[in-house]
Order: C-alpha cells, then structure tokens, then sequence
C-alpha cells in the first residue's frame, strides 16, 4: 500500500527530455504519520490512518487529545484511513514521504470538485441554450420543454437546474513527472480536482499482472 495525502498547491508547467511541454499540477504531499493501524482480528477489515498536517493542541477536542495520546503521535490536522491488502506491515507513528513516490509511477488521485452553488442547465449540463435570433424572447438561457405534457408530470433523471459540485471525483491514471523530496512535492501531469489548497487523497495503482 502505497498512499499518502496532501493539497493541491496549482497548476504549472515543465519540459520533458524531448523538450516536450508537459502540464502538471503540483501537490504538497506529506510528510504524513501512521497514527492507527486496523487489523480484521480487532476491526474486521486491514487499514491504516494517516495523519497529515500538524494541529495546535488549542484546537483539539477531548476526543481527539485521547486518540493521539494512545497512538503517542503528535496532533495532526487531518486523519484518512486508507485500506489494506493485510499482508503490509505498519507502525504507529512511522513516517511516511513522498520519497515512496517515483518519477514514471501511475498514481490515482482523490479529490473534491469545486463547489459551485444552484446552477443553470447550461453551466451544470453543458446545455447550447436556445437561438438568440427570430422566435426566442428572454429565453436564451431556459431549460426549454421538459419532456411530453400528458403525464403531468417531469421525469426522474431530468437534466434540469441544481446543485453543482462539491463532489468526491477520483482520477485514475496520472502519472508522476517528478518528485522534489527536499519540498515534499509531486508533479502529476494532468488536472487535479479541487480549487487550489483542497485536499488530496493520493494512491499508487498496482501493476497489472504480467506488466512491469
């Protein structure tokens, strides 16, 4: 299991050895601490929670103090659990980097998409809108009509006006163009999702069998 979390800083962009342009996002990941390590004897399922970012003991709860003083970590910020094959072997309070990162690895990446509010059907569906030309009146915009008018009734799984965003999207198969260690940062070519400063969720994918 390699995984480890971090915030997306922004997007940017590099030259390859062909001196190809490349655009890459880059990520603040790490350092993170193993603060608990499930295993299915005592939880029913093999995972490991990691700690990312320090946190003022002034903020935390009571809870939180008794989770920490068992695991004796230092306070962390932010706690995702990431599951296990089982057969890993993981230590409270080990320290993991974006060392375990290499350049040319094949990561998948979680994140949160920008929230943006009640949306119109054109910006939520990528809907044309209608013809601003003979015919229309104040009705560019409009979602139109809505389907057939005896059922007296609209459909479920209308595309319509809505809440857009703010949801969990996971990217698979970016690759990893560089690792600076010394910063703590992964440049992942291609697009991230989440405003600047969102948290990340990020794995490394397995090789297929018979690939390397």
């Amino acid at each position: 299991m390699t995984a480890i979390v971090g915030r997306k800083l922004g997007m940017t962009q590099v030259f390859d050895d062909q001196g190809n342009i490349v655009p890459v996002t880059v990520v603040e990941a790490g350092p993170c601490v193993v603060t608990q390590v499930r295993t299915p004897e005592r939880d029913g399922y093999a995972a490991v929670q990691l700690g990312f970012e320090p946190l003022p003991d002034r903020k935390m709860t009571k809870a939180m103090k008794g989770h920490f003083a068992r695991a004796k970590t230092a306070p962390r910020r932010v706690l995702r659990e990431f599951r296990t094959a089982g057969g890993e072997s993981f230590t409270v309070g080990q320290e993991l980097t974006v060392g375990l990162f290499g350049s040319g690895d094949v990561v998948d990446v979680v994140g949160t998409t920008k929230g943006r509010g009640f949306s119109g059907a054109m910006k939520r569906h990528n809907f044309r809108g209608q013809r601003a030309t003979h015919g229309v009146s104040l009705m560019h915009r409009a979602v139109g009509s809505l389907g057939i008018s005896d059922v007296a009734r609209v459909w479920p799984g209308k595309r319509m006006p809505g809440r857009y965003g703010g949801e969990r999207v996971s990217v698979r198969g970016l690759h990893v163009v560089q690792v600076d260690a010394p910063r703590n940062l992964l440049l992942l070519k291609g697009a991230v999702p989440g405003p600047r400063g969102s948290l990340v969720l990020i794995r490394k994918r397995a090789a297929a069998k018979g690939k390397r």
